[in-house]
């Protein structure tokens, strides 16, 4: 069972990445997104940060359809981000592992090439070296 601290842990152990400030978690490279914490508006009431749904980048609309589909209970979508790359991952729902493979698929779709030969050069680039995250 994976959670935000996790998704910290991971998003920061990867090259050039930078924490936005926010009242969750939001994670970029070279200025893009990647992952951030789920911004849920309900009508007429005002916008909550669940720090319990991550939003990650999937890069195109086959990817998030076949997350959307072969994992609901898992993966959702709203109607806000009809169109976009996007997903939204429940984050109790996942292990770490799976999470450490989805945040850094998600890192590499949107950081420029030229970084991501960088992440290929270590010894297993879906597994974050946690220990390092803290630095």
């Amino acid at each position: 069972m994976a959670d935000a601290e996790n998704v910290r842990q991971l998003a920061l152990a990867l090259l050039h990445v930078v924490e936005i400030d926010s009242d969750g978690f939001d994670f970029r490279v070279a200025g893009k997104g990647f992952v951030w914490s789920y911004p849920e508006r309900r009508p007429g009431k005002p916008r909550v940060i669940r720090t319990d749904i991550a939003v990650l980048y999937v890069g195109d609309e086959a990817e998030k359809q076949a997350l959307l589909l072969g994992e609901p209970g898992v993966f959702f979508t709203t109607p806000a981000y009809d169109g976009l790359p996007l997903v939204m991952l429940r984050l109790a729902q996942v292990s770490v592992d799976r999470l450490a493979e989805l945040v850094t698929d998600a890192w590499r779709m949107r950081a420029p090439d030229s970084l991501g030969g960088d992440l290929d050069e270590g010894a297993d680039s879906s597994s974050p070296d946690l220990s390092s995250a803290d630095q």
